[in-house]
C-alpha cells in the first residue's frame, strides 16, 4: 500500500506491506509517520466533519472531537443526522457524547 502521511507537515510517501506477519513502513522521516502508517494499513480512522440543524431553524458545523474507524463514518453522519443543536449553542458546545459507543464527542465548530 503506497499513501501519503498526514501527521505533520512533510507529506511523506509512505509504502506499507506486511512482511513475515508484521507491517512494515518505510518512507517515513519520524515515529509518527511508521505509527501513522500501521493504523492506515490495519484499522484506518477519520474524523467527521458534517453539519446539524439547529432549534427554530439554521445549521451548524461540527465535528468528532476524535477519529472514528473508517468503516463507521456514514453510522456516524446519519446519527449527527437526527440531533437538533440548541439555538443559542456555542463554537466548543459538546451536543453528543460517546456516539454510538465509538468514544468520539460531536462538537459545536461553527454557526451558520
Amino acid at each position: 500500500m503506497n499513501t501519503i502521511c498526514i501527521m505533520c507537515p512533510m507529506g511523506c510517501s509512505l509504502n506499507i506491506e506486511k512482511v513475515d506477519g508484521e507491517v512494515v513502513v518505510k518512507g517515513n522521516t519520524c515515529k509518527r509517520g511508521e505509527m501513522y502508517g500501521k493504523e492506515e494499513f490495519t484499522h484506518p480512522k477519520r474524523s467527521v466533519t458534517t453539519l446539524v440543524n439547529l432549534e427554530g431553524g439554521g445549521v451548524a458545523s461540527v465535528k468528532t472531537t476524535t477519529t472514528v474507524p473508517k468503516e463507521n463514518i456514514f453510522d456516524v453522519v446519519n446519527f449527527i443526522g437526527t440531533l437538533v443543536a440548541p439555538k443559542d449553542c456555542k463554537i466548543g458546545d459538546v451536543i453528543a457524547k460517546d456516539v454510538l459507543g465509538l468514544g468520539a464527542d460531536v462538537v459545536i465548530t461553527g454557526r451558520r
